[in-house]
């Protein structure tokens, strides 16, 4: 599996598109931020691709310092933290409920542990092997991979709605992947594996599967409240 900066500028004008069109479907508030998964991948994504750029020497040395903490900044430091807060927004009360904003807590423990590390030492980030390696001595403790998995992909395990759950098992199964295929560029690649896999939440507001209301369920079709101009 090869990347480039052209492969990361095609996968964010893709998912921009996708996550603009997944907008449009959104119909109660509780779920937004989950629906803005496939737009921040996007602006991710995109923003690996001037990784690329500076990595190749194509921009200066202090523009490459500012992307690679930015890069890192959502990867290791906000999604550990985004995912489980965007599925417990969607969840009903009871005990999964509980046990998600359990595990925001642990989210919020990673977020601060990364982002410490990402402003205390910097990041290394060089191409090997048509993937780029992200390493930092504090980041990169194997109890802060655990939790972040933790805090990622059991918040969307638990979820109620099983087409949050049938997500958060295609996650895992990357994830699995990932580490086995590419381990040395978990980072960079794990993310777009992500980024690609978020195509699917579009499916998921498009077909109305997600309602916080009846969960697994149907009920009357509300007016999408996010971009509804675009709906002509």
């Amino acid at each position: 599996m090869c990347f480039s900066a052209p492969a990361s500028f095609t996968a964010a004008a893709v998912l921009a598109t996708i996550g603009v069109a997944t907008l449009r479907h959104v119909r109660e508030p509780r779920t937004l931020l989950f629906a803005c998964v496939p737009l921040l991948f996007a602006v991710h994504q995109f923003g690996e691709g001037l990784v690329w750029l500076a990595l190749e020497g194509r921009l200066g040395p202090t523009a490459r310092d500012h992307l690679v903490f930015l890069y890192t900044l959502y990867a290791i430091g906000i999604l550990p933290l985004l995912m489980p807060v965007a599925v417990v927004l969607m969840e009903p009360p009871g005990w999964r409920r509980g046990a998600i904003l359990a595990l925001c807590a642990v989210g919020a423990l990673v977020f601060a542990w990364d982002m410490t590390g990402l402003i205390v030492a910097p990041t290394c980030a060089v191409i090997d092997q048509h993937s780029i390696t992200y390493s930092n001595p504090i980041t990169s403790r194997m109890w802060v991979s655990l939790l972040y998995i933790l805090a990622t992909c059991s918040a969307l395990l638990l979820s109620t709605h099983r087409v949050v759950r049938g997500y958060g098992l295609l996650n895992v199964f990357g994830l699995t992947i990932v580490h086995l295929v590419k381990g040395y560029a978990f980072a960079s690649v794990w993310c777009f594996y992500a980024a690609v896999l978020s195509v699917v939440l579009y499916r998921q507001f498009h077909q109305q599967d997600i309602d916080v209301a009846t969960p697994n369920g149907t009920s009357a079709v509300r007016r999408p409240f996010v971009l509804s101009w675009l709906r002509g």
